[in-house]
């Protein structure tokens, strides 16, 4: 006997897309190796797609953005070094404590306004000193996950990068949504990546993908980073399924990323105009953080019609677009969201 369900719109974030026909097609048909030999063809596509896409020598396919930026870290620091990044960073906020408990590094926190910080900020940050733990990394985040979505400019980049040559340290970016960002701007991946030393690209969020990042950079860098992700758990053997639907979501998903930023202003304007304290400004891509008390209770409520957003405190919840979200589903939770 069948059980009826209240169809659901799911904006509680970008990874809960389910795959495409077209990638479960291609999951299906996909040759495949022991990628721990290096010898899946599928997963090696991709590496070599992804670097080629955002200029750099070689690429390393792995489960999660977490163990890409994690294994990152492993590869540019020392154990006992500070690792500078912006405040609210995923690699510190979601990531488990797991630059420490991994690779005996500590974060050092800059001021980041909406999610930017300033060069000079982060030069002010580094430690050199015999009785302080020395910088040995610098990590960004493009788009800004905590300050609601929001894009690093390209001067930023451009000085930041410029403070890391001047002072001979490696630039990580966590650019786990920066297709976003390179549509929120109308650039290619490439203009973002080209700052950067390494990038952890997830396809499993704005992109679509059910599973997997990659982690990009020179070839020296790559080999290295094969050794953490072997420490980590991230050998998966015949992962050219999970490869090929990668593949999909790398050369489809980029040019759907504007129509979810064009649905999340449209659903930020909704909020505003329902009462809710929105910061329109901060609405650059697919996220919309909205202020207002009892939360959680407002979520619960909102559930029980079919829609699901994120309670991130007692007074804030976040709603993320994707490319499962139509026009009609986009309306209704307008519908729902309003009914106050």
């Amino acid at each position: 006997m069948s059980v009826s369900r209240t169809p659901r719109i799911d904006l509680r974030s970008d990874t809960v897309t389910t795959p495409t026909d077209t990638m479960r097609r291609a999951m299906a048909e996909a040759l495949v190796g022991d990628d721990v030999y290096a010898e899946d063809p599928t997963v090696n596509e991709l590496q070599q797609e992804a670097a080629r896409l955002l200029g750099f020598e070689a690429g390393l396919f792995m489960p999660s953005g977490t163990m890409t930026n994690q294994v990152a870290i492993a590869v540019h620091t020392q154990r006992g070094q500070e690792v500078i990044c912006a405040e609210g960073s995923h690699i510190y906020e979601w990531e488990l404590g797991m630059m420490a408990a991994f690779s005996g590094v500590v974060p050092r926190f800059v001021a980041a306004p909406r999610g930017i910080p300033d060069p000079d900020g982060v030069r002010r940050a580094i430690r050199r000193s015999i009785h302080q733990s020395p910088t040995g990394l610098i990590s960004l985040e493009d788009t800004h996950n905590k300050a609601g979505g929001t894009v690093l400019p390209a001067e930023v980049m451009a000085g930041v990068r410029e403070v890391a040559d001047q002072e001979g340290l490696p630039l990580h970016l966590d650019g786990a949504r920066m297709m976003n960002a390179a549509a929120a701007q109308g650039v290619s991946a490439r203009d973002v990546a080209r700052h950067f030393h390494s990038v952890s690209l997830c396809l499993s969020k704005g992109l679509g993908a059910p599973v997997g990042s990659v982690l990009l950079g020179s070839r020296d860098f790559v080999a290295r980073a094969h050794r953490y992700r072997k420490m980590m758990g991230g050998g998966m053997r015949q992962a050219g399924m999970l490869a090929a639907a990668g593949l999909i979501a790398l050369r489809e998903g980029p040019a759907r990323l504007p129509h979810d930023h064009r649905r999340a202003r449209e659903l930020a304007h909704a909020l505003v105009n329902a009462g809710y304290d929105v910061d329109l400004d901060t609405v650059q891509t697919n996220m919309v953080y909205a202020g207002l008390q009892g939360a959680q209770a407002k979520v619960d409520a909102w559930a029980a019609q079919g829609l699901l957003a994120n309670a991130l405190d007692t007074d804030r919840v976040r709603f993320v677009l994707h490319h499962q979200i139509s026009d009609e589903q986009l309306a209704r939770a307008i519908e729902v969201i309003g009914a106050r």
